[in-house]
């Protein structure tokens, strides 16, 4: 079966799927984008990521392509004409087409929008299986990383870079300050030599990830401590262990960093617990047990 995607109010076959070639995404990275988990026919987190679209839309200057009522029924209508029940949706929202020109376009024009959805593997069973490897490199990426941005070709170095050594991601730090930022597509943890959970709180530095709110937030019901605080590349040296979170990661432990162990190089008890935390969130889960 041909993968249907919604492009400027048509479904259409992907494969005859077209946008202009004056489209401001593809000639200025001139849009934003989300992407959202399903999981048994449910978008997990969809209001915290339709939230995030708009805030992302607001300091573009650019307005919502649709209502979000319709919004949400163009992207339940390519779930369903793809028969996805687990998948990841994406969604670009450009400010449209128009003459070359760095300045927005006078008039405006209509915004464009592109919705595509495919299947991913069930959610993770095996924690330690889910564990991965990360290197570290310096953050190059422009000064507004909180605006979801289809600019992404310093993420795209990143990741390659780290693909190249036999890791999964590349933890991004301010060469100026030693501090780290986030990974190249994920929100970065540590539990610190303390014990204590901690991630960077949330400045223009990097993306507010939803993944990473939800993840707060069980944390909060559950009644375990955390710090939105950054840290230095010293304190994750000698971290006691590590993670991912994204719409795409979930919870992944990270056990080596630039070749070397976190902590004793397994997935530790507090990534285990919230391994099985954001599981249960995920299913749908009213609330988890301390």
């Amino acid at each position: 079966m041909s993968r249907i995607a919604y492009v400027n109010g048509r479904y259409l076959p992907q494969r005859r799927a077209e946008v202009n070639i004056e489209d401001r995404g593809y000639q200025f990275g001139d849009g934003v984008y989300e992407v959202i988990h399903l999981h048994g026919g449910r978008f997990i987190d969809e209001a915290r990521h339709l939230d995030r679209l708009e805030r992302s839309l607001r300091e573009i200057r650019l307005p919502m392509p649709l209502p979000r009522a319709a919004l949400r029924v163009v992207l339940r209508e390519v779930a369903r004409r793809n028969r996805v029940a687990e998948g990841l949706l994406y969604m670009q929202v450009t400010r449209g087409v128009a003459r070359r020109d760095h300045a927005f376009p006078e008039p405006a024009v209509p915004p464009a929008l592109v919705v595509t959805i495919k299947r991913i593997p069930p959610y993770p069973t095996d924690v330690e299986r889910w564990a991965v490897a990360a290197i570290t490199m310096p953050d190059q990426r422009w000064a507004r990383r909180d605006i979801k941005s289809v600019n992404l070709l310093p993420n795209v170095l990143a990741r390659q870079a780290a693909r190249e050594r036999g890791a999964a991601e590349a933890v991004l730090f301010d060469e100026a300050t030693g501090m780290v930022t986030e990974g190249a597509a994920t929100t970065f943890w540590i539990v610190d030599e303390g014990g204590t959970i901690r991630t960077h709180h949330l400045d223009q530095v990097i993306l507010p990830g939803c993944t990473r709110d939800a993840l707060l937030a069980r944390l909060r019901e559950a009644g375990i401590g955390f710090e939105e605080r950054a840290f230095s590349l010293e304190e994750l040296r000698r971290a006691r262990e590590a993670f991912l979170t994204s719409a795409t990661s979930f919870v992944k432990p990270v056990t080596r960093i630039d070749d070397r162990p976190v902590g004793d190089g397994q997935v530790g008890p507090v990534v285990r617990r919230l391994f099985d935390l954001f599981a249960r969130h995920v299913q749908g889960a009213p609330r988890n047990a301390p």
